[in-house]
């Protein structure tokens, strides 16, 4: 992380409103998050990713949003990770809007999830559903970057993949799998290049502060394993 402070956006005038920072916020809501008739629950896994989430909702963010999560392996479910998680909440008419508008799902009913009004600020939308409900690994078998999207709404995951196919560059997936947990997930083909992806996907980020540090500095180090020379922040 850079010894700068990360700036922080600006509160959005309507959440609703197709904007970068908009963009971000609903993706990480679509990642890991929940709607119910009057509050919008979203979750992030550092404090970096988190202030922004509350200064883009206009509200404070306060110690008591984090805890320490157990989480299993949406691979392998004997494997189970301790994790930071900061929870935010945001009361009010944008859980109600957002489901009409985006069809997100609200109340547990199935979402359609139409997201084409952030298809202007398509890299925001998927970093955020990407730092969300994704993961990032270095294979070693192969020297390669394993990226993989895990969710539990197989057509959330097929709306994510329709993103993708329509993404300048083009990140060709693999199809959907069920996981050991009952979820379902897929990662981007061999035939992707993770690089150039990671850079269209952080790029513009250290101005913006839409982005996990965290996930952004994995990815950051598995492409530098892979290619074997460094990459710089990918913010570029």
């Amino acid at each position: 992380m850079s010894d700068a402070a990360t700036p922080m956006p600006e509160p959005a005038a309507d959440l609703l409103a197709a904007t970068p920072e908009t963009a971000y916020f609903w993706g990480r809501v679509v990642g890991d998050g929940d709607l119910s008739r009057d509050c919008v629950t979203v979750r992030a896994a550092d404090a970096t990713a988190a202030d922004a989430l509350a200064a883009v909702a206009g509200t404070a963010r306060t110690d008591r949003d984090h805890q320490v999560a157990e989480r299993e392996s949406a691979h392998d479910a004997s494997i189970v990770r301790f994790e930071d998680e900061y929870e935010l909440t945001v009361f009010g008419a944008p859980a109600e809007r957002a489901a009409a508008a985006l069809g997100l799902p609200i109340d547990d009913q199935p979402g359609g999830y139409r997201l084409d009004a952030f298809a202007d600020h398509r890299p925001q939308l998927i970093r955020g559903i990407l730092e969300a409900c994704g993961t990032v690994c270095f294979r070693e078998s192969s020297a390669s970057v394993g990226v993989s999207f895990v969710h539990d709404d197989a057509a959330c995951l097929e709306t994510v993949r329709s993103l993708l196919d329509a993404a300048e560059p083009h990140a060709p997936t693999e199809d959907l799998s069920e996981t050991s947990s009952g979820g379902y997930w897929f990662g981007l083909a061999d035939a992707a290049d993770v690089e150039e992806v990671a850079r269209w996907l952080y790029a513009g980020s250290d101005a913006s502060g839409l982005y996990s540090d965290s996930r952004r500095g994995k990815l950051r180090r598995s492409v530098e394993r892979a290619t074997g020379r460094e990459v710089g922040s990918l913010a570029e």
